[in-house]
């Protein structure tokens, strides 16, 4: 999954990194050979591992040791239900083994976590039927919408059900806001925008402003709909708000769609969800007799309410459905003093796979997405193991964060550890592989104390906290730190800053652009030997001195006020405290 990343790997990239070199007091990377790195070195066979020593502290060698296993060509590229897996998942269980820690699932390391598949068939010839006007509209599939169902049933038939603008399908009480007010929706079709008020009416005195909500997330406004008993949502595709194209929600919905099933996770679910393009929004709109564009600036506006449309959708879904299992790996130290209450370092482990139509190389290694979540883990985890700290620390190797976050999803769903007795959980993905920087990037910042607990952290090192770069792209609900928060966990994820103290904001920019275009869900995403690992680790130190400042102390972290997760931490916190009296 695509953070914040940072990965100083191309020649270009070195170059602007030394020709904007304003601090000599820390070496420089090494070179990389002159021209754009398009081919980079093939990754190092697991067994460059077989002799290596590991030690308690965390290490650029042991880290790089952890990264060139975990990534090597054997792992196949990590694709869970594979060979990959298998290996993978051995591997995490070994050097906890190794390290000391103790299986934390009821005795096991593993927690198997069963997966649905729901691939939508007769897409050529799918269309969604409007009937208004007098007449039917129709809206072809991947040219004027996308859909699926979220039942994980082979057959859906949704006929003439009544069409419903609902704005932004928003019921956050903390923000005093519901666009659902006063209209049962029960069996509809709502149509729904993209994003939050705050950002479409660009008003700061609404929700975060600019700044991307959970009730700005496409995934919201589905469990919203479904909560209050819709029959389909449909969201209304703007690039903009969006953050990407049309062409991204077309190809993620012609492929198929991967949920926990719903004997595991019993949240309402819609029988039909999809998108529609801006264009198909406008035609269907004023074939009902109303205007698009102007209700949903309306829409922006505290106290609007929802509209009807005199129009009737249907559509019938044909889909084949497969079940899979896979694992999530959990560890555990021990807490010497309170071992009742926990920290929880987060990671996935798993990948892409492989592409056999593909060129030349054709396995997705994965080695910053997410091997290096997975080495300072490991890192991480053996030098809690050697410390004995006051409360206890869990690990947590998650699996499907790539088919939509759900290994993590499972935990908190069937948590090895209470919810109201985990302190906070650390997230690590997508680990940037470059020289120092001055700062660390916290997405989402303002959220909770534990970015103010980190700042305290980074200061010590002479470093500060910095916020996301591109808040309005919603990356706090894009990786496994999101579902801790869902359930109520205060959850920090941060990555490697921008600010590189070789080349400032420029080089870090380039970098990360860098990795973007050339390398993230890519086979180029390779271990490179020519890395420098000074920066990683750096930060790897980081996310141990906060869990090891949290499993120390009596603190809670908070969330903050208007924080859209704090009413589900109150809800765990006192449901738990009833558990134990």
């Amino acid at each position: 999954m695509r953070r914040l990343v940072l990965a100083c790997l191309t020649a270009l990239t070195l170059a602007a990194c030394q020709s904007h070199d304003e601090d000599k007091t820390a070496a420089a990377p090494p070179a990389a050979p002159a021209g754009p790195s398009t081919a980079p070195p093939p990754p190092l066979p697991a067994v460059a591992n077989e002799h290596h020593e590991f030690t308690p502290d965390i290490t650029a060698a042991d880290f790089a040791a952890h990264l060139r296993v975990i990534s090597s060509d054997e792992y196949d590229g990590r694709k869970p239900g594979t060979l990959g897996e298998r290996l993978t998942t051995n591997y995490i269980i070994e050097q906890f083994k190794r390290m000391g820690l103790e299986p934390e699932n009821k005795g096991e390391w593993i927690q198997t976590v069963p997966a649905v598949s729901m691939a939508l068939n007769g897409q050529d010839t799918l269309a969604l039927d409007v009937a208004e006007g007098g007449g039917t509209e129709h809206f072809p599939f991947g040219t004027d919408m996308v859909a699926g169902t979220l039942q994980a049933k082979a057959d859906v038939d949704l006929k003439d059900s009544d069409i419903v603008f609902v704005g932004y399908g928003v019921d956050a009480p903390e923000a005093g806001w519901n666009d659902f007010d006063g209209i049962d929706v029960k069996g509809k079709t709502l149509v729904i925008l993209v994003n939050d008020p705050g950002w479409n009416g660009n008003d700061a005195s609404l929700f975060k402003g600019r700044e991307m909500t959970y009730y700005g997330r496409w995934t919201y406004k589905y469990e919203e709909a479904a909560r209050q008993g819709a029959a389909a949502a449909f969201i209304v595709h703007q690039t903009e708000p969006a953050a990407y194209g049309w062409n991204v929600v077309r190809s993620g919905w012609t492929m198929p769609r991967l949920d926990l099933p719903e004997s595991e996770d019993p949240a309402p679910r819609l029988p039909v969800a999809g998108w529609l393009t801006h264009e198909a929004a406008q035609r269907l709109f004023a074939k009902a007799g109303k205007n698009f564009d102007e209700l949903a600036k309306q829409a922006d506006v505290r106290g609007f309410k929802a509209v009807p449309l005199d129009a009737k959708a249907s559509i019938h879904l044909q889909s084949t459905i497969t079940h899979s299992l896979s694992n999530n790996v959990i560890g555990m130290v021990k807490g010497s003093e309170k071992p009742d209450e926990a920290i929880v370092y987060s990671a996935h482990w798993d990948h892409l796979g492989h592409d056999p139509s593909l060129k030349g190389h054709q396995i997705y290694n994965g080695a910053i997405d997410n091997g290096t979540g997975i080495a300072a883990m490991l890192e991480i985890a053996g030098k809690f193991a050697q410390e004995k700290p006051k409360r206890s620390v869990i690990f947590a190797a998650v699996t499907m964060e790539e088919s939509g976050l759900l290994g993590s999803k499972y935990y908190v769903t069937h948590p090895p550890f209470p919810l109201a007795k985990t302190v906070a959980d650390i997230n690590m993905d997508a680990l940037g592989i470059t020289g120092p920087t001055h700062d660390m990037e916290v997405v989402g910042l303002g959220q909770s104390d534990l970015e103010d607990l980190f700042a305290d952290v980074l200061k010590t090192d002479g470093r500060v906290v910095s916020g996301d770069a591109s808040p309005e792209k919603g990356h706090y609900f894009r990786s496994d730190h999101f579902n801790f928060a869902k359930a109520g966990v205060p959850a920090l994820s941060a990555g490697g800053g921008i600010d590189m103290v070789q080349g400032g904001k420029a080089a870090g920019l380039a970098a990360e652009e860098d990795y973007t275009k050339n390398r993230y869900h890519q086979p180029t995403d390779v271990y490179d030997m020519r890395w420098n690992f000074d920066g990683v680790i750096q930060n790897v130190k980081a996310f141990y001195a906060l869990g090891e400042k949290l499993a120390d102390s009596d603190t809670w972290p908070k969330w903050k006020d208007g924080s859209e997760f704090k009413a589900a931490r109150e809800k765990s916190l006192a449901a738990g405290s009833k558990k134990t009296r």
